[in-house]
């Protein structure tokens, strides 16, 4: 696959003021958009959106590439602070004799590097970076089988990094540093009557929407049936003036297909709707290469059901897609803050009381083996696990145990609690007050940054179209860390406020129903189409050659676990089963000691 963004920084003539003016002018940066003065170069991808009017006036003199690197010049790593939208940038200055990456809050746009004491190289995609090796890094698989992606700054190669969101980096001669460019704060004692903040809202949605469409003759929307594909779908009619095109992807499967909730929208807002049914036959025939255009390997599986409404989409004509993510990330409709809500109860019980329960919920209790008492000692077990590590009590992979799952020389060469750490450091970049927004922020990273956003931005890619998220405007974004905590979520009601403030404007039956998405009946369908279970088999079967899984857990989790549970165990073969296949698209280099 090719990148958009890339660049390769010979530092040892940066340092040296003598060569340095040189290496401005004979870089071969690549870039949709360059700019360059006497000392210094910038190039950038994506759209970058300027918060003040006098940076705006420059980009409709110059260009956006010429006027960041304006703003840089007077603004320094500061620069940031006055961007917004979506956003990956590199300058090379040889005036300050240093180096800036930067890419925008959620990382819609992204960027990864690598350095050593001479060069500095980047490109948007991991395997692209010029001069990266070959070899993989294991702790980053071990990150992939944990997360079902590889949470940034790790990538899959050894010695390459990736930006996380809303950072930066500054290379100078005091070596690299990163540079966390916007602050999580939530004002969390702002209030305004609901009135104005409803229409506050639907105007920042629309704002958002209009923002998106600017400059292409053609826009459509995925439309799942959810609250926040419905509101765009319906939000982008209202802006265009037109019926909108809307494009929805349906499973014959029972509890997966939610094709009936889109057309209950389309029918609400007059939408032009366009249906497809993926089949296990889909899967067969776009899985590798699904597997194969992501820079690294990625098991969110509801990757290719997007890809085949992207699809269909773009052969009708649609130059780009809106996308409703990040609505439940900005105003809490995810159901585990509920739930998360309800294990924090337990920490209102006094100290003393919770000293004499505990005990009594251990593994070797005879509660336990009481029927209504297991489940109560349950709750005090999962209670105990402070935050972010709770949010993984059930994870597949420890659910399974690694030492049944990965081979002994694998285990050997990775640190089982990597995951927990960099989940407490994620954790604790937002000091917010309520949990609800400490959980916001932490989803901002990696549900939306490392899973959603790269699921639809590789989906679309494939297809050949743009992509838009109207709910991830920074205007918008700004103004949900304006709302008051028990708006997001009142006591286990989910997204209040965004439902309120759309009573009226969504239909009643899209309000009240259960969030789905595209999840994708993967693991239903490998045990009843004999074709997708040999392509998994075979998959699985060829990865434990590899010395990553056990072969004896490979068995067991094609001729008993699936068969027992798909709709569980088969996350485990799809993220099996891509891994695989990224691998063999890549050339299956070898894993770094």
């Amino acid at each position: 696959m090719k990148d958009k963004l890339s660049g390769q920084v010979d530092l040892t003539r940066l340092w040296d003021p003598a060569s340095a003016p040189g290496l401005i002018a004979s870089l071969g940066l690549r870039s949709p958009l360059l700019a360059r003065d006497e000392s210094a170069t910038c190039a950038i991808v994506g759209s970058p959106r300027f918060h003040h009017p006098e940076d705006e006036s420059s980009v409709r003199a110059s260009g956006p590439a010429a006027a960041l690197l304006a703003c840089w010049q007077k603004n320094g790593t500061e620069l940031c602070s006055r961007i917004g939208g979506a956003y990956a940038l590199a300058i090379v200055d040889a005036r300050r004799q240093c180096v800036f990456l930067a890419v925008d809050r959620f990382a819609i746009e992204t960027l990864c590097y690598r350095s050593d004491q001479r060069t500095l190289a980047f490109s948007d995609r991991a395997d692209c970076v010029p001069g990266r090796s070959d070899e993989l890094d294991p702790q980053a698989i071990f990150d992939y089988l944990y997360f079902h992606m590889i949470p940034a700054p790790r990538t899959i190669f050894s010695g390459v990094r990736r930006l996380p969101a809303a950072h930066a980096l500054l290379v100078d001669r005091q070596g690299a540093r990163a540079i966390r460019h916007w602050p999580l704060r939530f004002d969390e004692q702002h209030r305004l009557p609901f009135e104005a903040s409803r229409d506050r809202f639907r105007k920042l949605v629309r704002d958002g929407v209009a923002d998106e469409i600017d400059g292409h003759p053609r826009v459509g929307a995925f439309l799942s049936g959810g609250t926040d594909s419905s509101t765009v779908a319906g939000m982008l009619g209202e802006v265009t003036g037109q019926a909108a095109a809307a494009y929805s992807i349906g499973f014959e499967a029972d509890g997966y297909d939610e094709m009936e909730y889109a057309r209950i929208a389309a029918r609400h807002f007059g939408c032009q709707h366009h249906e497809y049914y993926v089949t296990p036959a889909d899967l067969l025939a776009s899985m590798p290469a699904v597997a194969r255009h992501h820079d690294q390997p990625f098991g969110n599986s509801s990757a290719l059901p997007a890809y085949y409404c992207a699809r269909i989409a773009q052969a009708d004509g649609c130059s780009k897609l809106l996308a409703g993510d990040g609505g439940d990330e900005l105003f809490g409709g995810n159901s585990r803050y509920a739930l998360q809500r309800v294990f924090e109860f337990y920490h209102a019980v006094p100290q003393g009381m919770r000293r004499a329960i505990e005990p009594l919920c251990e593994d070797g209790s005879v509660l336990r083996r009481i029927p209504g008492l297991r489940q109560a000692t349950g709750y005090v077990r999962h209670s105990r696990v402070p935050m972010p590590d709770r949010l993984q009590s059930f994870n597949l992979l420890m659910q399974l145990d690694p030492a049944k799952v990965l081979s002994a020389d694998f285990l050997a060469r990775i640190d089982l609690a990597e995951p927990s750490r960099h989940m407490q450091a994620t954790w604790g970049e937002c000091r917010a007050p309520s949990l609800i927004n400490r959980m916001l922020a932490y989803d901002w990273r990696y549900t939306l940054a490392d899973s959603d956003l790269p699921k639809v931005r590789g989906a679309t890619a494939m297809a050949g179209i743009a992509v838009g998220y109207p709910l991830l405007s920074d205007r918008l974004t700004d103004f949900s860390m304006t709302l008051p905590a028990n708006w997001k979520l009142r006591r286990f009601k989910l997204r209040w406020f965004f439902k309120e403030a759309l009573r009226g404007y969504l239909p009643d039956e899209i309000l009240t129903k259960k969030k789905k998405g595209f999840g994708l009946p993967f693991g239903v369908w490998a045990t009843r189409n004999p074709a997708l279970k040999q392509f998994a088999a075979d998959s699985l079967h060829s990865l434990a050659t590899r010395g990553i899984v056990r072969p004896d857990f490979v068995a067991r989790l094609l001729a008993d676990h699936l068969p027992e549970h798909p709709g569980y165990y088969g996350e485990m073969v799809w993220i099996l089963t891509m891994l695989e296949q990224w691998l063999r698209g890549h050339g299956a280099a070898e894993v770094s000691a």
